[in-house]
């Protein structure tokens, strides 16, 4: 039992050793920022801008003839409830963005398929900002899909829950 009392446990490094490790590394990660953020900085050069003739269009505006721009077309609010829970009601108000003229007809059909597959929509797969998302990526790619190609954007202008 004497050599169990003459065995001291092991002592770890003094507390001067501590906060001069703790000084070295504050000094170090901020000379490793302070370099990052010198380095970014200085990385992102404006572009110049483009010089451009008054009598010319830049190449990305030129249009041919009878070729017409983006055209919005305003659907009809939809409302109607959602699949589950079934007594949650969504109204939907949204635009489309053709390229081009759009042809007759094609709002609506567009209109009652994006209509039909709000009803197949779980509140819970529409909560937060990334179920918002899935839902306008989702009503994009049906519209596309519907449309031939021809919408090139869904704009969701009032998306409401009741």
């Amino acid at each position: 039992m004497a050599n169990a009392e003459q065995i001291a446990p092991p002592k770890g490094p003094s507390i001067v050793v501590q906060l001069a490790m703790l000084l070295v590394m504050t000094g170090a990660a901020l000379g490793v920022g302070w370099f990052a953020g010198t380095y970014l900085k200085n990385s992102e050069k404006p572009t110049p801008p483009a010089k451009e003739s008054h009598d010319k269009k830049p190449a990305h505006e030129t249009k041919k003839e009878g070729e017409t721009g983006p055209t919005l077309v305003d659907l009809a609010p939809m409302t109607t409830n959602l699949a589950a829970p079934s007594e949650v009601w969504a109204r939907l108000q949204l635009s489309l963005v053709f390229d081009g003229a759009p042809p007759p007809g094609m709002a609506e059909d567009v209109h009652q398929d994006l209509l039909a597959f709000l009803r197949t929509v779980k509140m819970h797969q529409v909560e937060g900002a990334s179920g918002y998302q899935h839902l306008r990526a989702d009503l994009q790619e049906r519209a596309a899909i519907r449309s031939g190609g021809k919408i090139k954007e869904v704009l969701v202008r009032t998306l409401l829950f009741e």
